[in-house]
């Protein structure tokens, strides 16, 4: 079964807006489909090219090659439903970057991005990476959509920047200016700007989001935040939990006599208990990997000139990564996770959710904490959580495990017409909360639906 590595591929960003007024109707027989489309121009961008396409959706643009399948496999469960009937254009395109680490489209060139222009815009606004858990929903409810490959992508990103921490920095950087263009090309192609902007992203998206709300609130109205990635500087990070993975879980794996101590030592470092179905899993496509390449982009000294490590090294072999220890390392690297630390102070609504299964960024040593962090700093009455029992990080774990898990991409569409209502028209969420994992319940309603709660009055 092949897995997209939700850290190492491109991660999307969607821009969407709420509509203020009626669905406009289609464009008719007179101005004809698309026929704006050499009009249509990216600022900011160097190459671009502009499809008119019958269905924007994935149901259209694997066969039309508008879409990478490799980037979203793995990412939703396979029961999904894909909407269809979603006319409109496409827009592909780069802007300037000296990093070529995205080949699509045989472009050997990163800082890609797409945007897509429904016919039916309901008045808003990888590459490709979650085209089918996010971007086909949204696309069919009318939205404007556009995502980034975030400036650099792949095992290997670290490669990109001059110094520790710099590639993820271009990550934020390359967001903020997809935001401002999209803006503009929806204002051009629809003639009004959009009347409402929301991010919403997984895993590194999430962490995006997290970051757009807290440093440039005013391109947004609010986002979704799935499962998104902790950076502080003072931790809990991926640097701290996946190490003591690496480590522990092969004694425990071995059953042998220190195997009952290795499995209170994957528990002390945040690998929720009942979880242990999935450590195999984790531990043959995520936790090495992920631990070596973002400890490669952040401190790299670490293994001095060897690059990004030595796969499923054993402890005690020199610079193996089962053995670093983040709180031991010289200052400059957590200076450099402070170049892409979250501090909690959102200026917009901002909804989060993460599975209490999830085993490559444990809830307890994510979520929660960046929960307390945005409540901490007094900003609280901006945000909303909901921790939701039985999802994972990717929801094709789902297929394998269906008596025990819960996809969670219901769950985000019900996050997202939540925070419609909020930003919308004033309804406030439902308080934050777990959302209990329905006893008795099949593929039929685990695959549709997600309540999180009823919207609040509206505050006056």
């Amino acid at each position: 079964m092949p897995f997209a590595l939700p850290y190492t591929t491109a991660l999307l960003l969607a821009l969407t807006a709420v509509p203020a007024v009626a669905q406009q109707p289609p464009e008719t027989p007179a101005t004809g489909h698309c026929n704006r489309i050499t009009r249509l121009q990216v600022p900011g961008a160097e190459r671009q090219e502009a499809a008119c396409l019958g269905e924007l959706t994935t149901a259209g643009t694997v066969a039309s090659g508008h879409t990478d399948p490799a980037d979203w496999a793995g990412l939703t469960p396979a029961g999904l439903a894909t909407p269809r009937g979603v006319p409109g254009i496409q827009i592909d395109g780069y802007f300037p970057d000296t990093s070529a680490t995205n080949t699509n489209h045989g472009w050997s060139h990163d800082s890609q991005f797409v945007i897509r222009l429904p016919d039916r815009w309901n008045g808003g606004l990888e590459q490709y990476a979650n085209d089918r858990a996010i971007g086909d929903w949204v696309l069919s409810r009318g939205y404007a959509f556009a995502a980034t490959d975030k400036g650099n992508t792949g095992a290997a990103f670290y490669r990109d920047g001059a110094a520790p921490g710099e590639a993820i920095v271009e990550w934020n950087d390359r967001v903020t200016q997809l935001t401002r263009a999209a803006r503009a090309v929806v204002a051009r192609r629809y003639h009004r700007p959009p009347s409402r902007t929301v991010a919403t992203g997984m895993s590194n998206g999430g962490y995006l989001v997290r970051w757009q709300l807290e440093n440039h609130p005013e391109l947004y109205d609010g986002g979704v935040d799935w499962e998104g990635t902790l950076w502080r500087s003072s931790g809990p990070n991926l640097l701290t939990f996946l190490p003591p993975a690496l480590r522990h879980y092969p004694v425990y794996a071995a059953a042998g006599p220190g195997a009952d101590g290795a499995h209170r030592a994957m528990l002390a470092a945040g690998y929720p208990e009942g979880s242990e179905f999935l450590w195999p899993f984790h531990h043959q496509y995520y936790w090495d990997l992920t631990q070596r390449i973002y400890r490669e982009e952040l401190d790299p000294g670490y293994d001095g000139q060897t690059e990004a490590g030595t796969p499923y090294c054993a402890p005690g072999t020199p610079a193996c990564d089962a053995d670093y220890a983040y709180t031991s390392r010289p200052p400059e690297v957590r200076r450099a996770v402070a170049t892409i630390g979250l501090t909690g102070r959102i200026g917009k609504p901002l909804i989060s959710l993460q599975g209490t299964l999830d085993v490559l960024l444990p809830i307890g040593r994510d979520s929660d904490v960046y929960a307390r962090m945005v409540r901490e700093t007094g900003h609280g009455g901006l945000f909303r959580y909901y921790r939701v029992e039985g999802g994972t990080h990717v929801d094709s774990l789902y297929d394998v495990f269906p008596d025990r898990l819960r996809p969670l991409t219901p769950c985000h569409r019900s996050a997202f017409t939540a925070l419609e209502a909020w930003t919308g028209q004033g309804r406030q969420p439902a308080p934050s909360h777990t959302v209990a994992r329905p006893s008795a319940a099949g593929p039929s309603t685990l695959l549709t639906d997600c309540p999180l709660g009823g919207t609040q009055p509206r505050q006056e």
